[in-house]
């Protein structure tokens, strides 16, 4: 028998591993350099950017519990929602793509105003069309893909 929970963690641990990849490629191909403080600049949402870049190690696994607490987080919430939304058994990429804009809105307008981190920069929909199929592509997809195994859903 397969476990909700087995299978919903290793779904959250290969989207967070991704999603981080994506952002460290995202980082390195905008300045040309690797984002050292990457997870100190998150561990900065409950800690404030100013005492955060000063961190150490201690403040750099804060951060890297952060990211993937919130993965995890947005795929126990999708496993947990499929079920009770006949509505998500339509196609696993589509329905990717679009859990994907979820999370990215979610995270923009709900999550990170509760942070210390200072507000993200104007909403340019060219951007956000980007972000959202590269989110869709490392995130939304595999969760999906994975719920749809893991309930039996044969559609594409």
């Amino acid at each position: 028998m397969k476990s909700f929970f087995r299978i919903a963690l290793l779904t959250g641990l290969f989207v967070g591993t991704t999603d981080i990849l994506m952002a460290y490629t995202n980082s390195f191909i905008k300045t040309g350099n690797f984002a050292e403080k990457m997870f100190h600049y998150i561990a900065g949402g409950a800690l404030g950017l100013e005492k955060s870049m000063q961190g150490g190690t201690g403040v750099a696994l804060l951060g890297l519990f952060f990211h993937y607490f919130i993965a995890m987080s947005f795929t126990f919430f999708f496993f947990w929602i499929f079920p009770k939304f006949k509505f998500l058994v339509f196609n696993k990429y589509v329905v990717g793509i679009l859990y994907a804009v979820f999370v990215n809105l979610a995270m923009r307008y709900l999550i990170l105003p509760l942070t210390a981190l200072p507000a993200g920069g104007a909403f340019i929909l060219e951007r956000a069309f980007i972000d959202w199929i590269l989110l869709g592509i490392v995130l939304g997809i595999p969760i999906v893909y994975n719920t749809y195994k893991f309930y039996g859903v044969k559609k594409d």
